[in-house]
C-alpha cells in the first residue's frame, strides 16, 4: 500500500539529480520566505550595496550582496575592494543553523554528522526578469563542503550539469519559491546556471513582489589573515 502514496505521486517530488545533488521542493515556509525577504532588503542597504560583479570586464545581470566574505570574481576578500572598500556584514548565526538543517535534510545525516558543517559566507543574488547566470563552477572556495541554495520569489529554470564540462549532460529543473538545493560530494564542482526567470510566479506572502532572491551558503575554507586598522570613530 505504501507504494500507492509514494513521492512519485507528488507534483514536485524530492529528487537526487546526481550523486550529492539533492532538490527539496517547498522546504521553506511562506513565513520563513517573507522573513528572509526582509533581511535581504536590510543587507542590500549596505554597508556594501547590491551590485553586479564584473567578470572579464562585463557586468553580470545578476546583482549580489555578500555576508561573511565578499566574493568578487575568482577570490574572496573581507572588504569589498571592487565596490566601495567597506567590510561586508558578518554571516549571522541563524544562517549557520539553516545550513546545517539543509545538509541534514538533503543527506539524511544526524546532528552529530552535520555539526561540522559551518558555512562562513553567503552570496545573496537577486534576479530580475531579464537576469541570467551562465554555466559555471563554484570553485573559488578552498573547502570541498557542500553548497546550500535557497530560493525565494519568482521561479527560475535551473540547469545542473556535470563536473567536467559546461555542455551536456545536464538537466533543467524549475526552482520555485521555498525550494532547497544542495550539491556536494561528487557533484560539488558540477557546472550549473540559471537560464530563465519566470516573472509573476512569486507566491503571495513570500515577501517578493518581482524577481528572485537566491541565497547560497558556502564554506570557504579560508583563514582571516588580514591585518586591519581600527576604523576612526
Amino acid at each position: 500500500m505504501s507504494a500507492l502514496f509514494g513521492d512519485d505521486l507528488l507534483e514536485r517530488p524530492r529528487r537526487e539529480l546526481a550523486p550529492g545533488a539533492v532538490h527539496v521542493p517547498g522546504w521553506l515556509t511562506l513565513e520563513q520566505q517573507a522573513w528572509i525577504s526582509e533581511r535581504f532588503r536590510e543587507w542590500s542597504a549596505g554597508p556594501v550595496p547590491l551590485r553586479g560583479a564584473k567578470v572579464r570586464g562585463h557586468e553580470m545581470s545578476v546583482k549580489s550582496v555578500c555576508l561573511g566574505w565578499h566574493w568578487q570574481p575568482y577570490k574572496y576578500t573581507r572588504d569589498a575592494t571592487d565596490v566601495n572598500g567597506r567590510r561586508v556584514l558578518p554571516l549571522p548565526d541563524w544562517m549557520v543553523r539553516v545550513g546545517r538543517l539543509a545538509v541534514t535534510e538533503a543527506y539524511g545525516t544526524g546532528p552529530d554528522e552535520t555539526e561540522g558543517y559551518s558555512p562562513d559566507t553567503a552570496i545573496v543574488n537577486y534576479y530580475d526578469a531579464e537576469a541570467r547566470m551562465g554555466m559555471h563552477q563554484d570553485r573559488d572556495e578552498v573547502s570541498p563542503e557542500p553548497v546550500v541554495s535557497l530560493s525565494v520569489g519568482d521561479s527560475c529554470q535551473f540547469r545542473f550539469g556535470n563536473p567536467e564540462r559546461r555542455g551536456r549532460p545536464y538537466e533543467d529543473i524549475v526552482l520555485e519559491s521555498g525550494d532547497l538545493f544542495v550539491f556536494g560530494g561528487p557533484s560539488r564542482l558540477a557546472f550549473h546556471g540559471i537560464t530563465k526567470v519566470f516573472p509573476g510566479t512569486a507566491p503571495p506572502g513570500c515577501g517578493v513582489d518581482a524577481g528572485r532572491i537566491n541565497i547560497t551558503l558556502r564554506v570557504t575554507g579560508l583563514r582571516d589573515t588580514e591585518r586591519r586598522e581600527p576604523e576612526a570613530p
